[in-house]
């Protein structure tokens, strides 16, 4: 079991206490920040091609693209 050590607060009046915000654990806040980057660097390329390209349609740009990009595609988009 985790130990969430919360600071203790004193109030002076009713409308003190109403007015103090909520404490949160923000431990789980980073957690998820940290489980989404994992998604982030799981489904973007290893490495990057040098330069600059230019297309004349998504078709073509798709064409370029190895397999291998298209099955780090995250399920449920469409995949052209």
């Amino acid at each position: 079991m985790t130990k969430i050590d919360m600071p203790v607060q004193k109030f002076r009046s009713i409308e003190e206490m109403n007015q103090a915000p909520v404490p949160t654990d923000r431990r789980a806040d980073f957690e998820q920040f940290l489980r989404h980057c994992a998604r982030y660097w799981a489904m973007a390329p290893k490495v990057y091609p040098r330069g600059v390209f230019k297309f004349r349609s998504v078709e073509e740009s798709n064409r370029s693209l190895p397999a291998s990009a298209w099955a780090r595609v995250p399920p449920g988009l469409p995949v052209p």
